[in-house]
């Protein structure tokens, strides 16, 4: 045990937490001037109704555009702030506050990445990203250090893991492995690419990229773990992201994923490549350069070994196990037994996740289904009146296209419904739903069971209770399962 903590909370190089504290604010910088320059009004004002997270139905939009552009500008000073490390602690507090708050505004627009960058921004505010390379270091000497605990390095590096190996296992999917939904994209698409992208648009192009997807997660994500392999990981990983970017408008996630995979090599990799590069100033601390300096090496007693150490100054650990130790160790735990748990709370449900939603979301399920479909409210009062209402004189195009097969988003918009008619006059107000749906490429089917009443259902059941059972297969499938 004694060995175990020693080796979590050893110094190590601070160089590769400093620079992925730089890139990652600049990619949030990045997301933020986007941001600023995108209409917020048509996504938060416009619309009669935001899909909200359950318990969060509080979360309400700010009322104008200037004051939405207030929110981008001290966003972006703020993800400024982080990059250079000024104020680290507070600007990634505020960053923080406010990125949550524009996630919790609408589901319909919920990102994975989004999540993944809630996720890195709560981590960074506990590990000292701040300690080198920064204005806080330069103007403050109590928080310079050369080195940081190994643990600051550790959890980001087995949060992005967790990240990339699920991302896989959730690809072992009979509609992953008869190639849809990306075969269906990629024929859609094919008239968009250059010349050199056709190999990906045909049926062994897709396969190649489908199951070296789920290669690259399962086998590659470990594999940044060893020397020997880490550096060739990478250089695939760097092209699949490259080509994820150029096929898909998916945001800052590639090259995100990329950045925070330079943290699997040794912590003092900067400085190794500024000398290699010939940049050594005399002011250069010498590292020690016996060793593998192996990020996440784990010995034979699966122990985490080889951690590159500062020679000078020499800082004499205690062997005795502080009660701060067991306490960071035990947020640890509970941080991870959480992230590992969540994605797979979806197996626990009946139904197909892709088709039903229950538990899809929080999941890192990415790029794995593909849905259209067409909905319909049939609303019928006690004295006998009914009218057909179209969600599209109320939702923005997005939240029609992510609405019209997501259930718990139609039942919200039941709910408006009812609520809009109720102050209309009317009582006993009944919303049944005609809607038919379709997933990756199949027959479009009925969706909701037409004799569903919203209003007398709750948000706490199971959507697969008030759906029709998919039954139609995938259209030219390689393999049944």
């Amino acid at each position: 045990m004694n060995a175990f903590f020693q080796s979590l909370f050893k110094p190590v190089d601070g160089s590769s937490l400093a620079v992925f504290r730089m890139g990652f604010g600049m990619l949030l910088l990045v997301n933020s001037l986007g941001n600023l320059f995108t209409c917020q009004t048509c996504r938060y004002i416009e619309p009669d109704v935001l899909f909200k997270y359950q318990h969060f139905e509080w979360v309400t939009p700010w009322p104008t555009e200037s004051l939405w552009a207030l929110h981008w500008g001290v966003m972006a000073l703020c993800a400024l702030a982080i990059m250079v490390g000024y104020r680290y602690v507070l600007a990634l507090f505020i960053f923080t506050c406010g990125f949550t708050y524009y996630f919790l505004l609408d589901q319909s627009l919920y990102l994975n990445h989004y999540y993944m960058v809630i996720l890195f921004c709560i981590i960074m505010l506990f590990v000292p990203a701040n300690s080198k390379w920064s204005l806080d270091a330069r103007h403050n000497p109590t928080i310079a250090s050369p080195t940081v605990p190994y643990w600051a390095v550790l959890v980001l590096v087995l949060q992005l893991e967790i990240i990339l190996i699920i991302a896989g296992i959730v690809k072992l999917n009979p509609d992953w492995l008869n190639l849809e939904p990306l075969r269906m994209w990629m024929h859609w698409r094919r008239n968009e690419f250059p010349p050199f992208f056709t190999l990906i648009t045909n049926d062994v192009g897709i396969a190649l990229g489908a199951y070296g997807a789920i290669a690259l997660h399962l086998l590659g994500a470990p594999l940044l773990f060893f020397r020997r392999t880490r550096l060739w990981v990478f250089l695939t990983y760097a092209v699949f992201h490259t080509i994820n970017h150029m096929v898909f408008s998916i945001g800052i996630f590639p090259w995100f994923t990329l950045f925070a995979s330079l943290l699997f090599f040794s912590p003092d990799w900067p400085l190794q490549l500024r000398d290699k590069l010939g940049w050594k100033s005399s002011a250069t601390v010498s590292h020690n350069r016996e060793t593998d300096n192996s990020s996440v090496s784990l010995n034979a007693n699966g122990v985490i070994a080889d951690q590159p150490m500062i020679e000078q100054p020499m800082i004499e650990q205690s062997s005795d196990i502080t009660s701060k130790q067991i306490m960071i160790v035990g947020v640890m735990a509970i941080w991870f037994t959480g992230q590992i748990l969540i994605p797979f709370r979806n197996w626990i449900y009946p139904g197909n996740v892709a088709w039903t939603e229950d538990g899809h979301q929080f999941s890192w399920r990415m790029k794995l289904r593909s849905k259209s479909g067409n909905v319909r409210f049939n609303i019928q009062t006690d004295d006998g009146k009914s009218w057909t209402v179209y969600p599209n004189g109320h939702l923005n195009p997005k939240q029609v296209r992510k609405m019209s097969c997501n259930p718990k988003m139609v039942w919200q918009f039941g709910q408006f419904l009812e609520k809009e008619w109720e102050q209309k006059g009317y009582t006993d107000v009944s919303v049944t739903v005609n809607s038919y749906c379709s997933l990756n490429g199949r027959k479009s089917q009925r969706f909701f069971k037409p004799d569903l009443d919203l209003t007398r259902v709750s948000r706490d059941e199971l959507a697969v209770n008030w759906l029709v059972p998919l039954t139609e297969p995938l259209r030219n499938p390689l393999w049944k399962f």
